[in-house]
């Protein structure tokens, strides 16, 4: 494909997704907007700044990108909404036009499709039209161009990726720094990113049946700077953000029954998203229920089912929907996250996670 042509496709989507969100520009503020940007003190000045990357406690949460980004767009527009919707609106036009790079790279019949799904399912406008959401399409701008940069030199070139020497972008050893750089950037941003290396070694697993031993450095690598990001985060969340308390006491089997009932609700929300809901009805997680049984095993067996299916439908769709449960768990119910408080479940918590469903489609 020519140049001309993927500039063209890429700028088709940045349309498509602006148009889509035209009532956001006229949106303000709301629920936590307040304490992200409106009365944020660390926005004011140079100090403030300081603070973003040098204390954890200065914000809601340590994702310094975020602030910093609200930081500089309090210079340029001060507290008029408009600013602040346009910018996330383009950032997830952005993380539309990599996802449709993305799976070009992976070879996915119908990749700009993909690219256009995603930037247009009803189920993320609680990600992009939310300001406190940047946190959703900031990171997933950096998660989604730190799987491309991994891709392009783990599998788009094999031939030159096994010839490239030591810093040649062109290579495998090339791309897998710039992947590591943009991925400590999707973590400053929202720790969810922390499963990138597990999706990228489920990629790599479908592509190529191994992992090489220079991905296992990198991917480690990469596990163990997620696993501290996310240690942290979860230690922020019940310690400063408040995720403690009798609605968050929940026994292992009980989250189990919720991230197996949760699975299905957001891959129905997916398939039907109707109707959509800022706030979800929070469900008992009951050991004695039936259904929540049932769902759980049923989420078990549609693994299984596709990991039987693989010698006729192949690897991919099993990847893909390894990759759907492996972003969703850590706000499945498994961990403590402060919205738990009001439901279990909520759009903006699959926005990287529906990756893996559009994929299929």
């Amino acid at each position: 494909m020519s140049r001309t042509r993927r500039l063209g496709l890429a700028i088709g989507l940045v349309a498509l997704t602006a148009l889509a969100y035209g009532p956001a520009y006229r949106a303000g503020f709301i629920w936590d907007d307040d304490s992200y940007v409106v009365d944020n003190p660390t926005l004011r000045d140079l100090g403030g700044l300081r603070r973003i990357w040098l204390d954890a406690r200065a914000n809601p949460q340590y994702y310094p990108m975020v602030f910093t980004s609200f930081w500089i767009e309090r210079r340029l527009w001060g507290l008029e909404p408009l600013g602040y919707h346009a910018v996330n609106v383009g950032l997830h036009a952005a993380c539309a036009v990599l996802l449709w790079r993305l799976l070009s790279v992976l070879a996915i019949p119908g990749a700009w499709f993909g690219g256009a799904l995603f930037a247009l399912h009803p189920v993320h406008v609680e990600s992009v039209a939310w300001i406190a959401e940047r946190k959703n399409v900031l990171s997933g701008a950096f998660f989604l161009a730190a799987a491309l940069a991994y891709a392009r030199g783990a599998l788009a070139r094999p031939e030159r990726a096994r010839r490239a020497g030591p810093g040649c972008p062109g290579g495998a050893r090339g791309w897998a720094p710039v992947s590591f750089a943009l991925f400590a950037c999707a973590l400053l941003s929202k720790t969810v990113a922390a499963v990138l290396p597990a999706s990228l070694a489920i990629v790599l697993f479908w592509k190529r049946g191994r992992l090489e031993r220079r991905d296992v450095a990198w991917l480690g690598a990469m596990l163990v700077l997620g696993g501290a990001a996310a240690s942290r985060t979860a230690w922020l969340e019940v310690h400063q953000v408040g995720a403690q308390g009798e609605a968050f006491d929940l026994t292992l089997v009980e989250r189990f029954l919720v991230a197996g009932r949760a699975f299905w609700f957001y891959l129905g929300k997916l398939v039907w998203p109707v109707p959509l809901s800022f706030v979800y009805p929070r469900w008992e997680a009951r050991t004695e229920a039936a259904e929540a049984w049932a769902l759980l095993v049923g989420a078990v067996a549609f693994f299984a089912g596709l990991g039987a299916l693989v010698p006729r439908l192949g690897g991919g769709p099993l990847a893909a929907f390894l990759h759907f449960a492996v972003a969703l768990a850590p706000a499945s119910g498994l961990f403590n996250v402060y919205p738990m408080r009001y439901s279990f479940v909520a759009d903006h918590f699959q926005y990287l996670a529906s990756i893996g469903v559009v994929t299929v489609v």
